[in-house]
């Protein structure tokens, strides 16, 4: 196909790519819009067809899509079962209006010109994310989208408009979101959590009921109490996003952020009258944490993880008064000694946990340092000394644990000296 074929064709720029484009980010991908075409001219053409339900299609040489502008119109229940009609004689006001906010409703021609029918570019200098029109609530999905969008651009201002809010709170209280699939909500919280303000994308859900629909485990730690003395801010819930704020600062990879969303899921169990301790959370949060990691479909590591952090972050915050014995159960327990990279993940998680409380923002978290270099120095043990002394089975072994006693006891010491 050559350049020339394509001036047949009257294409725009649509979406994300304009909206990025006018706030001056980068530009992550184009998505393009035919209007007045038909899907035999874009297969004439050489374009490749992809997906039976919408005619969207990849460029022979950019691979970048191409989509036939269409209406949709509600069929059945989620968010599935829509009519798609794609005929020449859509125009781009009408395919732009089953957009789901006006941010994301508008289009660039080849000259640069932006087609913008629902006020997209004034929303954007207000710094609102509103919902084109009432056919927002015919894709619940769309909820879970307009707070990931909220933690994404909340370092710019923006705020979810309040008709936008209330419109989401109904499509809760609704049931609407009963029919979204647990991989589509993973994939939602996993793309949020990877956001510069993930605490948003969760605090959005709060506020419109979805997170007590789609979470309740973790919504329920609102307003259960913590000692004062450990946490400034006192509130479980608030901690709870102020930890994921820290892996956020710390990490850019997602198990942390989705660990420290359940690290304190056993908090919301303990009864009111023993608050605001929690003796053993850690071990009564591990079934919550299992059955959200099962409901979500979560990765294996990243489900590891959650289970680990849970159970021995209070082990982690402890360790210079563990016996030496039981640091190196911990240590067997993290499998720390074929999982390295695990192993760091999980110092990380609980260093957000540290720092995840009002005034230890920016404290040091040296149990992290004391660990690795025990499990460092550990690892420098060579069972072909214990061969050599005639040892065998489990006897080296015995002869490995206490070496590495040895070695945590001596790293301990020259702490306190």
């Amino acid at each position: 196909m050559t350049s020339n074929s394509l001036q047949d064709l009257n294409i725009y720029l649509v979406g994300g790519a304009v909206r990025d484009s006018l706030l001056e980010r980068q530009i992550v991908e184009r998505d393009y819009l035919v209007v007045g075409a038909t899907e035999q001219k874009m297969l004439d053409l050489g374009f490749v067809q992809v997906g039976k339900d919408f005619p969207v299609f990849l460029h022979p040489q950019t691979k970048e899509e191409y989509a036939l502008a269409r209406t949709e119109r509600k069929q059945g229940k989620g968010y599935t079962g829509f009519v798609c009609y794609a005929e020449p004689d859509v125009t781009i006001e009408e395919d732009l209006l089953r957009r789901d906010l006006t941010v994301n409703a508008m289009a660039m021609d080849s000259n640069g010109n932006i087609i913008d029918p629902y006020n997209g570019q004034q929303d954007l200098k207000d710094r609102l994310l509103r919902h084109v029109s009432a056919a927002f609530s015919e894709d619940p999905l769309r909820v879970l989208r307009v707070a990931r969008f909220a933690a994404r651009y909340h370092y710019l201002g923006f705020n979810v408009a309040d008709e936008t809010m209330s419109l989401m709170s109904e499509m809760v209280n609704n049931g609407e979101l009963n029919d979204l699939t647990a991989d589509r909500i993973y994939k939602e919280f996993s793309r949020a959590l990877l956001e510069p303000s993930p605490s948003v994308f969760i605090e959005i859900l709060r506020a419109t009921g979805a997170l007590k629909a789609l979470w309740p485990s973790l919504d329920k730690l609102w307003g259960v109490p913590n000692p004062e003395q450990h946490h400034g801010e006192i509130d479980s819930g608030i901690h709870t996003l102020m930890v994921l704020e820290q892996a956020a600062l710390l990490s850019e990879h997602i198990a942390p952020r989705f660990a420290a969303l359940c690290h304190d899921l056993g908090k919301g169990l303990t009864a009111e009258k023993y608050w605001p301790k929690h003796h053993g959370h850690e071990k009564s949060g591990l079934p919550l944490v299992r059955h959200i990691c099962d409901s979500f479909k979560v990765p294996n590591q990243i489900k590891r993880l959650c289970l680990l952090v849970c159970e021995f972050h209070l082990h982690c915050h402890r360790a210079f008064d563990l016996k030496a014995s039981t640091v190196l159960t911990l240590l067997n327990k993290l499998d720390v000694w074929r999982r390295p990279e695990d192993f760091e993940l999980f110092l990380l998680t609980c260093e957000a946990d540290h720092r995840g409380r009002k005034g230890n923002e920016k404290t040091p978290y040296p149990q992290a340092s004391y660990l690795r270099d025990v499990v460092k120095e550990c690892k420098q043990i060579s069972p072909k000394v214990f061969v050599e002394q005639g040892l065998q089975g489990k006897a080296i072994k015995a002869a490995i644990d206490n070496e590495k006693l040895v070695i945590i006891e001596s790293i301990k010491a020259q702490l306190t000296e």
